[in-house]
């Protein structure tokens, strides 16, 4: 049983610190892409840097989760827990400024539309 228990716990382990690695990376490239949607003015900039960071903080959270099923003190229950709580947070804000910002692209597009018919008339 203790070596079941500790395959488990360097699988986790290896888990872990994969996700974590995934995550930083997905967040880095979202921010060299948002660096180059400015230089380019790409008027998707902020939704394209939202996706990036809420895709990194996703996986990041995934590793969080998989910390729990090793974590043995309560003290360590409590961080983990703190800090999946604050990256779900983070992770849900940018979920809704996403849609707000779809919401804004399409509520321009569709006033765009009717500026176009309202000139084919």
């Amino acid at each position: 049983m203790e070596t079941l228990e500790l395959l488990l716990r360097h699988v986790v382990d290896a888990a872990i610190v994969c996700f974590e690695f995934i995550g930083v990376f997905v967040i880095i490239l979202a921010g060299l892409r948002g660096i180059r949607d400015y230089i380019k003015k790409n008027p998707q900039i902020r939704l394209n840097l939202a996706t990036g960071m809420a895709l990194g903080l996703e996986f990041k959270l995934g590793s969080e989760i998989l910390r729990t099923v090793i974590v043995r003190e309560l003290s360590e229950i409590a961080t983990v827990a703190a800090i999946i709580v604050l990256r779900a947070a983070l992770t849900f804000l940018i979920h809704w400024e996403i849609k707000v910002e779809k919401a804004d692209e399409d509520e321009l597009k569709g006033a765009e539309k009717v500026d176009e018919e309202t000139h084919k008339s």
